[in-house]
């Protein structure tokens, strides 16, 4: 075969760099659209925000970029004018006004606000002694690390040196949840022998650790963590003694909610097992998570849904996302046959803000559609709660806004709507479904809805199981297998029937 060359015509799909960027910011969620916004703001001079009560300029800068300039220009000539009067002595006075406006000029020149009004000394911060609400853990306490926490209180404790390096050891074995994960033994063999560090001292060391806050950290199981808790208690607490007995020897019983077999060994009746219970149950079980290691995150809405007159309306959340517009100052600088590099540069960035607004544009339009859909097919919901969710996938809001399913995928990722029942992420509302005996169809939604209702008003002493609640489930004509109410019931977090038994 011999090399030649061929012309052939054919159609192909390309990203543009446009459609590339709006798709990216079509899957960006609120917070990360701000801060895209804001970056294109820093970066592009063409782009601006729209204050409240402007309207967008509608006009083509480019077009009237010889008027805007012929303006300029006569402004400009107007302004040296004006300056020039000003600055111009008069006859006579030159030397006198000199001297006037130096002794006019203060020594202090007024302000309008304090330095204490902007930024915030070592002293502003220190509590004053009227304030007797101030709390010292509220105000430092933010992002704070268990370790640090416990190290924090490690310093104001007296303590030798080998004894702190001890308790940094142990501190550096405290897990997230405030349970020491290694053992005794394994600390020692860690240390060098040269220390001579001796099993007693790290245990002793540990017993001054577990008296540090939050009460229950350092313990080495749940049992010494609740008792730790308890030890921290008044003396004259109510049920304190068979509490500290329950936690200490029979801990593995009120797990399984062996209660008649608790009543046996402890030999107290029902009613005094119960209040036993519900002190124990007052504690925490991991007292590490009181110390917040992590920032909290927001979320904010990107539609909003309120009733009006029998009518649901749907409109985007403005103050999510600042208006943009392209700067008409800046535009009009923009020369049409000027090529040099500062004008194409300028040009550039004029195109560059137009894709921006308009992928903004684009976006809203796409958001509001889907928005709109999904409201009109889950009026159910909306009206009446979880249980009338209706079967949703992606596909059927793919044909009603005639779009592909990708899209679909990508605006209801990340994406928040606020309705009279809370705020729920668009993905909430696309559920699978579930036939019923009569033909029809449940959504998953609905079928987690009415398990979480069973299991609120079942009785306490028997717990519904498994096989029940589905056996209650085909009673109102829904079929669902035992393992599928089990696959809800774990999504739910509500814990299986035999560690839903409680005394009444």
């Amino acid at each position: 075969m011999k090399p030649s060359l061929v012309l052939k015509m054919g159609q192909q799909l390309t990203m543009t760099p446009q459609l590339q960027q709006a798709i990216r910011l079509l899957q960006l969620s609120t917070l990360d659209l701000q801060q895209e916004i804001q970056e294109a703001l820093d970066s592009n001079p063409m782009l601006e925000r729209q204050e409240e009560g402007e309207d967008f300029d509608t006009t083509d800068p480019l077009a009237d970029h010889v008027e805007t300039k012929a303006n300029g220009e006569a402004q400009e000539d107007s302004f040296q004018e004006s300056t020039y009067q000003e600055s111009a002595p008069s006859n006579g006075s030159e030397g006198g006004e000199e001297g006037d406006w130096n002794e006019r000029i203060p020594n202090e020149l007024p302000v309008d606000t304090a330095w204490e009004d902007v930024y915030q000394t070592s002293a502003s911060n220190l509590p004053s002694s009227d304030d007797d609400e101030w709390d010292f853990t509220t105000r430092t306490s933010a992002g704070e690390s268990l370790q640090s926490h416990l190290l924090w209180q490690l310093n104001l404790a007296p303590m030798s040196d080998n004894d702190r390096l001890i308790a940094v050891t142990l501190i550096d074995s405290i897990n997230d949840q405030g349970y020491l994960e290694a053992t005794l033994d394994e600390i020692c063999e860690a240390f060098d022998p040269e220390l001579d560090i001796e099993l007693d001292e790290i245990e002793a060391v540990l017993h001054r650790i577990q008296q540090f806050e939050p009460a229950g950290v350092a313990a080495r199981n749940l049992s010494e963590c609740l008792a730790l808790q308890l030890r921290q208690l008044p003396a004259k607490t109510p049920w304190l003694a068979l509490a500290q007995r329950l936690v200490t020897d029979y801990i593995d019983l009120l797990g399984n909610r062996d209660y008649s077999q608790l009543m046996r060994r402890m030999k107290i009746r029902e009613d005094e097992l119960r209040q036993v219970i519900e002190l124990v149950q007052s504690l925490n079980p991991r007292p590490g998570s009181q110390i917040a290691s992590s920032e909290p995150e927001y979320v904010v809405p990107d539609v909003i849904v309120r009733k009006d007159r029998d009518r649901w309306l749907v409109e985007l959340n403005q103050e999510a996302v600042p208006r943009l517009r392209v700067n008409p100052q800046y535009a009009g600088f923009v020369r049409r046959a000027d090529t040099s590099t500062d004008n194409t540069f300028m040009r550039n960035q004029l195109q560059e803000a137009r894709w921006f607004i308009k992928s903004l544009q684009s976006r809203n339009e796409t958001l509001m559609k889907v928005s709109t859909q999904i409201v009109e097919h889950q009026r159910g919901f909306l009206d009446y709660g979880d249980e009338a969710m209706k079967p949703l996938v992606l596909h059927d809001i793919a044909e009603a806004v005639g779009m592909h399913e990708s899209t679909i995928s990508r605006v209801t990722t990340q994406k928040y709507m606020h309705t009279p029942r809370g705020i729920y992420e668009l993905k909430y509302f696309f559920s699978s479904h579930v036939s019923t005996s009569e033909g029809g169809e449940c959504s998953s939604t609905a079928i987690r809805a009415i398990i979480k209702k069973l299991v609120a008003a079942e009785n306490q002493k028997k717990p519904l199981s498994d096989s029940k609640i589905a056996g209650l489930l085909e009673a109102q004509g829904i079929q669902v297998a035992r393992r599928t109410v089990a696959k809800y019931r774990e999504s739910l977090g509500i814990a299986p029937s035999s560690e839903r038994k409680r005394l009444m």
